[in-house]
């Protein structure tokens, strides 16, 4: 599965969100495959015992308490990270929430999701950015964990698919974007404005994922340094109720596959999908 082994043991991964489900999971199959992997999480407590719980399994793999809604936290990560290792060459973000059941949909908590699911991941990346090896032979990388629920095709408003055709796509239209459906939410009028009909809050953090991805692919164009997205799919989870089609080691297996491919196969600026025929496509 793995035809060319570019990483050594001082290959440095940072998996966020990473006590449990897929995170951990990831965190587990990296480990296994001899990447020094750093499993973060908000509390402290739990990501102690996951780390645990892996070495029991003859792993070793290192914890640091991160909150990526916080700044102060993701600056004392960034200086603990420097310190520790001097840099990172990989990074998964996925931490997220989501506060709606399978069958549900309200947007009462809809800030807190935009600001965990998309403004954490972001701001974690620039405070990142700076420390990433960036090597010729290897390349950095990092994985953005989305979902196809954030893709282009579920907002149906023309004005809000505008915000994200590649030529227009910034940073400033996608704080719009955010600004307004927030806005929508405080109005009483977002079921009518054309945003996502499922788990909207989740989605829309995830089109800004997205969207954010893409753009920020084509900034570091050219400077060792991949930027995709990952969609485990419907997997089996806390945040799903635990239902699902497949388990979240199922879903690592696959995510794991994107992040150590080789790389002169590493593409950057794409949505990869759990089991797509296709494996990828553009974002």
């Amino acid at each position: 599965m793995y035809t060319c082994r570019w990483w050594t043991e001082k290959t440095v991964a940072i998996v966020t969100g990473a006590n449990k489900g897929i995170g951990f999971a990831i965190v587990e199959k990296l480990a296994e495959l001899g990447v020094m992997v750093v499993l973060t999480c908000r509390n402290e407590m739990k990501g102690i015992e996951a780390v645990l719980c892996l070495a029991k399994r003859g792993l070793t793999v290192e914890f640091c308490k991160l909150d990526v809604t916080s700044h102060e936290s993701i600056s004392k990560f960034a200086c603990w990270l420097h310190g520790r290792f001097g840099g990172l060459d990989i990074l998964v973000n996925n931490a997220g929430v989501s506060f709606n059941e399978i069958d549900s949909n309200n947007v009462e908590k809809a800030e807190l999701v935009i600001r965990t699911n998309f403004y954490g991941q972001k701001m974690l990346i620039q405070e990142l950015l700076p420390l990433f090896r960036r090597s010729v032979a290897t390349k950095s990388r990092i994985l953005n964990i989305s979902s196809q629920l954030g893709l282009q095709n579920k907002v149906s408003n023309p004005a809000l698919k505008n915000l994200q055709k590649e030529e227009e796509i910034s940073e400033e239209k996608i704080d719009y974007m955010l600004n307004k459906f927030v806005e929508d939410v405080k109005k009483g009028t977002w079921k009518e404005a054309g945003w996502p009909k499922i788990w909207t809050d989740y989605s829309v953090s995830k089109q800004a994922v997205n969207a954010y991805s893409r753009f920020l692919s084509k900034q570091q164009k050219g400077q060792n340094l991949s930027i995709n997205c990952f969609c485990p799919g419907f997997t089996k989870t806390a945040m799903t109720g635990g239902m699902g089609t497949h388990t979240a080691q199922e879903a690592a297996e696959v995510a794991v596959r994107v992040i150590l491919l080789p790389p002169e196969e590493l593409p950057t600026g794409k949505f990869f999908k759990w089991l797509s025929p296709s494996f990828f496509s553009m974002l």
